[in-house]
């Protein structure tokens, strides 16, 4: 071979091994891998079910689309998936999941709490926002909210810090509701079957999107009344039930409720952990939004009845950092109203 062919062969071989690390550089992070969603709840709840939904279609939006599967990680009221994910998962970007809407102000309500910064854990963002509601048994005696200033009815509770013991200890201090709370129950299902079976009159905290999507049949056939309605803002189709903010006499104690009902502006939050680089987390967030408005994915989400109004990372960022400078009056004010008796 001539040194013009030894030359030219030389600069092939050499634009071709350039090429193949260009190549190799330049591939999908995502590509070839397995992303672990975590879900702090058991199978067949709400929780579990948006994740899984988002999970199937959210691949196709990352560049690479990778495998994704759902772990479910119940245990101490959502507490055990938050905490894999802030300090055990890995930190790359392969694990992320749906946590407990209250991660933010846990801290805050709870002396006994997992340590941990609510501002490291970073927002991917949120199916919706939510109202909770009360909900008693069409045979109780409560059939309105008034109902329950003159009769006493039970409230079952886990028995933890979540909205079905926070929210009724904050309905009795702030109003005169007569209100004997049953602790123990092993999860929020728990609680919905001793409403059915007539161990308990209600329950308080209550999702409106879960009860129209997994309760369906009980609002259509009347078998529950929707008594109260709690969060930063009404139910459009809730307009005659009583909003717990009305019941908010002073600025503190509304500073107080904005603080405690802060959680459902996020209602369904998916997070990564602390230091997963932020080109990551913005691939996240981009591929979240766009399966928020996937054709697809929001036919899903109709026949699952489950409500798509998107809060972003960025905007659930904005929440968290705005609730760690909260006024030390407030939250001492909020705590007070939902301390265990």
């Amino acid at each position: 071979m001539s040194g013009c062919l030894k030359l030219i062969a030389g600069v092939a071989v050499g634009v071709a091994i350039f090429g193949q690390g260009t190549a190799l550089a330049q591939a999908p992070f995502y590509q070839g891998k397995t992303v672990t969603m975590i879900v702090g709840y058991t199978t067949g709840g709400l929780y579990d079910t948006t994740t899984r939904l988002v999970a199937r279609h959210i691949p196709k939006h990352l560049a690479g689309k990778p495998t994704i599967i759902v772990q479910n990680m119940p245990g101490a009221g959502g507490t055990k998936a938050l905490m894999h994910i802030y300090s055990v998962a890995p930190k790359d970007g392969t694990v992320f999941g749906m946590v407990k809407r209250s991660y933010a102000t846990d801290p805050m309500f709870e002396s006994d709490a997992p340590e941990y910064d609510p501002n490291k854990l970073q927002p991917i963002g949120s199916t919706s926002s939510e109202t909770s509601i009360v909900a008693t048994w069409h045979t109780s005696k409560a059939k309105t909210f008034e109902d329950i200033f003159k009769n006493e009815i039970t409230v079952g509770s886990t028995g933890s810090t979540d909205g079905t013991v926070r929210y009724a200890q904050m309905v009795k201090r702030l109003t005169p509701a007569k209100l004997k709370i049953v602790s123990g129950y092993p999860g929020g299902n728990d609680v919905t079957l001793a409403v059915e079976r007539g161990e308990v009159d209600s329950k308080f905290g209550w999702s409106w999107g879960s009860v129209k999507s997994r309760a369906k049949n009980w609002l259509d056939d009347k078998k529950i009344n929707i008594i109260l309605q709690m969060g930063l803002k009404k139910a459009d189709d809730l307009p005659n039930v009583p909003f717990i903010m009305d019941y908010a006499k002073t600025d503190l104690d509304k500073q107080a409720l904005e603080l405690i009902f802060a959680p459902t502006a996020f209602a369904w939050p998916f997070v990564a952990g602390p230091d997963v680089p932020a080109e990551r987390i913005a691939e996240l967030r981009k591929a979240f939004d766009a399966t928020m408005k996937d054709p697809e994915f929001l036919a899903d989400a109709k026949k699952l009845e489950i409500e798509i109004e998107p809060v972003s990372g960025e905007d659930m960022a904005k929440i968290v950092a705005r609730l760690s400078k909260f006024d030390k009056a407030a939250i001492a004010r909020a705590v007070e109203l939902t301390k265990p008796e």
